[in-house]
């Protein structure tokens, strides 16, 4: 059952785009989290959980957003869905700027733009049955479906892999992967065009997970979604997605096919994380690794470094990295990155070549045996337990921002 689109003047705009066309354009997003102390709570600084960044959604693709924790991924998932509003930066959703509409502007723009969430557990109301949860979407849009609401809640449900029999059932009943199905259920309920997955897969087992992203991607042929996935495990976003985003302390580092970015990442950064899975061989053994360890811990996005915002732990910075923030370029086609010495690509500025000390620093951590790679005093951005950390909601640094903002 397909349910009827409204017209344009009620907020929902009819027209379903072509495969390929843009269906979500980002622009100069940022989201800053104010910090309060005091008696009178007076702002002394912000977080800059997003810090400009630009992208944008092809109808029927996956984008896959990647990073490590307190990166930004997790809330700028909210800012495109609007759970947040944002700092500053344009939202554009079938050409129509979104990003200042309010409650009663984005209610109608809610059956095209869904969201589902990182905890099946807490994101699922323990006091309502579960045809109350996946029926809700109906009763806020006032919509009432053909051959009715129970009708189709069961069929959302088989949808998904549950049986209808699990109507009046509760949330605690069922497990971690049983209550992530119920979500999407939710979140397909409306027939949307654009579905934000946080985390899907990061709450749940490892035998779990694989079930529930072919779920996904089913899904995804069957009704023509388009996803933007949210996660840290590099494993399950070179499955589903078509295009991938690196981000770094609130900005896109760089942004490209899967394959591009895979076979060849450009950014320094990008490399690390890719040399950081592990990948199983016994002939490997004994042998120099690829792994690239990095140095220090991520700067605080309370105030962040000037220029590159990674040029604090990279092995190439120079000294036009600490003073000028380089743009994204597309150095390749369909791989764009903001780098100004990019790998498996020309170098943007040639003629800089004084070393900064970090560099130096970082340059003799790039090459390590084994025996280096075990020593514990490196960071952990770039161990094994990249591809298993779990990301938080809304990413902070020691200081968190005003809860009263999210």
């Amino acid at each position: 059952m397909t349910i009827p689109a409204q017209s344009a003047g009620s907020g929902v705009l009819s027209k379903d785009p072509a495969p390929g066309e843009t269906l979500l354009k980002v622009t100069g997003l940022q989201k800053h989290f104010p910090i309060r102390k005091g008696l009178l709570q007076r702002q002394v600084g912000s977080v800059k959980a997003v810090d400009g960044i630009d992208f944008d959604v092809r109808a029927g693709e996956t984008l896959g957003v990647v990073g490590e924790s307190g990166c930004g991924k997790s809330t700028m998932g909210r800012l495109i869905t609007r759970l947040l509003e944002p700092t500053g930066g344009q939202v554009e959703f079938q050409g129509r700027d979104i990003s200042h509409l309010g409650v009663r502007g984005m209610r109608p723009m809610r059956r095209d733009v869904q969201m589902i969430f990182q905890d099946p557990y807490s994101s699922l109301n323990p006091r309502h049955t579960i045809g109350t949860i996946v029926s809700a979407p109906f009763k806020l849009q006032g919509v009432n479906p053909e051959g009715g609401v129970k009708q189709k809640v069961q069929s959302l449900l088989e949808l998904v892999g549950l049986s209808p029999e699990h109507y009046n059932r509760y949330p605690h009943e069922f497990s971690g992967g049983q209550r992530q199905r119920i979500g999407i259920a939710r979140a397909l309920a409306l027939n949307p065009k654009l579905v934000v997955a946080d985390e899907p897969v990061s709450a749940l087992d490892v035998s779990i997970q694989a079930q529930v992203v072919n779920l996904l991607d089913d899904l995804q042929d069957e009704l023509g979604l388009t996803y933007v996935i949210i996660a840290h495990d590099l494993s399950v976003i070179r499955h589903v997605s078509d295009r991938i985003a690196v981000m770094y302390l609130g900005k896109i580092v760089e942004l490209a096919d899967r394959e591009s970015l895979y076979s060849a990442p450009m950014h320094p950064y990008t490399n690390a994380l890719m040399s950081a899975v592990p990948v199983p061989d016994p002939r490997r053994r004994g042998v120099k690794s690829d792994r690239i360890l990095l140095k220090g811990d991520v700067p605080s996005p309370i105030s962040p470094p000037t220029g590159c915002r990674f040029h604090t732990r990279c092995w190439k910075a120079t000294e036009i990295c600490k003073t000028v923030d380089p743009p994204m370029q597309m150095l390749k086609p369909g791989q764009q990155v903001a780098c100004h010495h990019p790998e498996n690509a020309p170098d943007q500025a040639p003629q800089d070549t004084v070393l900064l000390s970090a560099a130096r620093d970082a340059i003799e951590l790039v090459d390590v045996t084994p025996k280096a790679a075990a020593e514990p005093e490196v960071s952990a951005v770039a161990s094994e337990d990249v591809a298993s950390s779990a990301d938080p909601e809304v990413e902070a640094a020691s200081e968190k921002p005003d809860a009263s903002k999210e």
